[in-house]
């Protein structure tokens, strides 16, 4: 498990590599980090597939293959030594029968939504705090208590999903209270105040 801090000095010291190596300003990242507790098995294939089609998402390449620090090549072919992803551990996650199996799957979901040009963001999948099963989910819901109040468990595409909120500014103020003016003012009385000094 990665921790959210380790996360953050990762994507900010890619931004600012990025930033230098070509001689840019602004922001890298379209959204901050945040955890996304997601179910073993095809759930987690799911994810695995969207974050290596990122690259692709982003035009940055036309296939995954292309984007040498994907998972896409890794687990395609698993290099002698230095992996960074526990092969046996994933398959065991993802209930594989053999790493062919696994493999045959996992391209099958990397090349359909290829073929159709059809590789958009996915709000489930990058905006949630739990995504699985309904009971998986639930389970995460209770788990989390009060840091979720409010938020509910939602039916998705292929999985149920317990949505991150998402408020702009404001939307909580009634015109009354959102901007300073006249009518929501506060005047202090000034002769009960102890000048200073």
């Amino acid at each position: 498990m990665i921790h959210s801090k380790s996360m953050q000095l990762i994507a900010g010291r890619t931004a600012q590599e990025f930033n230098q190596r070509k001689k840019r300003q602004g922001a890298f990242w379209e959204d901050r980090y945040h955890a996304t507790a997601i179910e073993a098995d095809t759930h987690l294939i799911r994810c695995l597939v969207y974050i290596d089609l990122n690259m692709v998402r982003a035009g940055a390449v036309w296939h995954p293959s292309q984007w040498r620090q994907s998972g896409y090549n890794e687990i395609l072919n698993p290099p002698d030594r230095k992996r960074i992803i526990d092969l046996h551990r994933l398959l065991a996650l993802c209930n594989a029968v053999s790493h062919d199996v696994f493999k045959k799957e996992y391209l099958q979901r990397i090349e359909d939504p290829l073929a159709v040009e059809r590789n958009e963001r996915l709000a489930d999948l990058s905006g949630s705090i739990a995504i699985g099963t309904r009971s998986f989910v639930d389970s995460v819901h209770e788990q989390l208590g009060v840091r979720v109040r409010g938020r509910s468990v939602v039916k998705s595409d292929e999985s149920f999903v317990l949505k991150e909120s998402y408020a702009p500014y404001q939307t909580h103020f009634d015109s009354e209270k959102g901007y300073l003016s006249v009518n929501n003012g506060h005047y202090w009385d000034v002769s009960n105040v102890i000048p200073a000094g």
